[in-house]
This record gives structure tokens, sequence and C-alpha cells, in this order.
């Protein structure tokens, strides 16, 4: 429960920011996320007859990640239904927390991007009522990563999900749980280490990459999901390293629903993915105990 107040506050930063930059479109999704998610946790929980948990932090966290990781275009029945198929279906049905195999923010997001995939559209600029397209779209039409200043990508000022504009506030809230010792900080590592890797070798720049989409939010904020990420540090560093890749790829690579909407980054198909390696990445690294000496 510490953990997860812990996660509420580093994500406070981002939160307060989207509030100030998307006014009261960000603060009612952010409202209806949260609220969601806990309703969620606990009518389940009093219908399957167990102990109920909703308060414990960790369905706020969901609904609040969640909430953070649509645009301020999409409806608010679009988040609630998000939220609730990834507390029930990604978390409780899978045997609730500690249990679950897959980051319940993620799954949530993945039904919402199969489900309502034009409802993110238009994108809206913080500050302004208006729509452009963010900066991976315009790296995708373009290929070039001058759309956007690094400036304006690391204070907030581009269109893009709630949350994840503003890498500075997100920067300070994941300082904060590697203060705390409340994240797995080698999960992130290896993540931007791959993505500076392969940004160099294409000669683009990675700070564009790393301040662009949801990069930081996933890689830093639920990744590290301690009950869906490798307990040992060699897994967390593969399962880093695979997210980074595959963020990569489908930036360079994904594909479009045809008349709808086009795929330009994989976070939520990173994470998912490599969370179904976290149960052998467990077994393969877990450290081999040393038989006790034989008396002399």
């Amino acid at each position: 429960m510490k953990m997860m107040y812990g996660m509420l506050t580093a994500l406070a930063p981002a939160a307060i920011f989207s509030v100030f930059a998307f006014g009261w479109d960000a603060l009612i999704r952010i409202v209806v996320g949260v609220s969601t998610a806990i309703v969620a946790e606990f009518l389940y929980q009093k219908i399957a007859g167990r102990k109920v948990t909703a308060t414990d932090g960790s369905a706020m966290v969901t609904g609040l990640l969640l909430s953070m990781a649509v645009s301020v275009s999409t409806p608010v029945y679009a988040v609630a239904a998000s939220v609730a198929f990834g507390i029930v279906a990604g978390k409780q049905l899978l045997g609730g927390l500690g249990k679950n195999l897959f980051n319940p923010a993620m799954f949530g997001r993945l039904f919402y991007l199969f489900v309502f995939p034009d409802s993110i559209l238009p994108w809206r600029p913080p500050f302004d009522v208006t729509t452009s397209a963010t900066p991976l779209e315009l790296l995708r039409e373009t290929g070039q990563t001058n759309g956007y200043s690094i400036l304006d990508m690391f204070l907030g000022r581009i269109p893009g999900s709630i949350g994840e504009i503003s890498s500075i506030a997100l920067i300070l809230g994941f300082s904060y749980l590697v203060i705390r010792k409340f994240v797995r900080w080698r999960i992130p590592a290896a993540a931007f280490s791959v993505v500076l890797i392969l940004a160099v070798i294409a000669g683009q720049n990675p700070l564009y990459h790393f301040f662009a989409g949801s990069l930081m939010l996933g890689a830093c904020f639920m990744a590290t999901d301690p009950m869906t990420s490798p307990r040992f540090e060699k897994g967390q560093l593969i399962l880093g390293a695979g997210v980074g890749l595959i963020i990569m790829s489908m930036r360079w690579w994904g594909w479009q629903t045809p008349g709808v909407y086009v795929f330009t980054e994989g976070t939520t198909f990173a994470v998912l993915t490599m969370n179904l390696f976290v149960p052998w990445f467990n077994r393969l690294f877990k450290p081999v105990k040393k038989a006790a000496p034989k008396p002399a």
C-alpha cells in the first residue's frame, strides 16, 4: 500500500500539469478514471466474495495511469469502459494484485485502442483549442525529428495524451520513486539505452524519441510495475531492452487501422508482450543457493 500511494505521489506532477495545460477536460477524465477503477474493483470483489482491497491504492494507480494515457478528445464513457476492463479482466479475473500477468493499465489501454481507436483523435495542443499532429505523427509523415523543439517537448508544449506531454514532470515523479526505492530503475535504464542506440544508428535525435509519445510514461511507470516485472536484475534489463526495441520498431514500422488511426508507437504492445516473459525470467534468473559446506 505504501508503494502504491508513493506511485500516486510520483504521478501527481504530470497529472497536475495536464490539468493546467488542458483544463477541465483533463481533470474530468482523470477523476472518471480513478473513480471507475475503485468502483469496478469494489463491485467485483463484493460479487466474487473476495476481500475488498479497493482502497489499497493499486486500483487508483491503474485508473490514473490509464486516464493519463488517453487524449482530451476521448469520450468519458470510453475512459470508464477501458479502466473497468483493465481492472476486471486484466487484474481481478487473473487472480488479483500480485497474481496478474499483465499490467492492468496497459491491458485496459489495449482494449481502448482496439474498441475505441478513433476516439483518441483529434489531438489538441496544451493551452489551445485547435488541433495538430503529435511529434510521432510528424516523424512518421516526414521521417525527420525536427517537428518540434526538444525544449517544447521537454516542458510539455506539444499535443499528445493527457499525462505524457511534459517530460520534466514525469522525470520529477520518477526521480521520487528512485529516491524512495519504489521502482526497478534498471527497466527504464535498459529501455532508454536501446532507444538511444537505435536512434543514433538511424541518424535521428535520441532526445526526440525520449520526449515524444508514451515512452517516458510507459518505461518509467508501467513497465516497472513490481507485480508484472521481473524480480531479478538480469530479467529487468532484458525486459527493459525488449520494451525499447518494440517501441522503436513500432515508431518506424507501426501499422495503420484503415481510415481510422495510425499506431505511431507501441508502448502498450511492448509492455504487454514483455509481461508474457516475466514468469520465465523469474525462473531463469533466480539465484541458485549455494550448498552448505560439509562438516570436516
